[in-house]
């Protein structure tokens, strides 16, 4: 699996909290999505991305694991087909 999985085509809205540690899913495979829960280590190739957050907001996060600005939503889901 050269590719992560879609795991779905817009961006989770998250409540994070300054100050807390997350792990975004970067292989698609998380049945926790946005977020890590391991699935990641049966693809092989995969880690999650794990960021502390900066402060306490609602996050955009992205689904579809295309985004260039992981992990946050850059818009890319629009241009992928359902």
């Amino acid at each position: 699996m050269s590719e992560a999985v879609i795991a779905q085509t817009k961006p989770c809205h998250v409540d994070v909290e300054e100050g807390q540690q997350y792990a975004y899913c970067t292989c698609g495979l998380s049945d926790n999505q946005p977020f890590c829960n391991g699935a990641h280590k049966e693809a092989g190739e995969f880690k999650p991305n794990v960021f502390i957050a900066e402060k306490s907001e609602t996050l955009h996060l992205c689904g579809c694991k295309r985004t260039g600005n992981e992990p946050h939503c850059d818009g890319t889901h629009k241009s992928l087909q359902d």
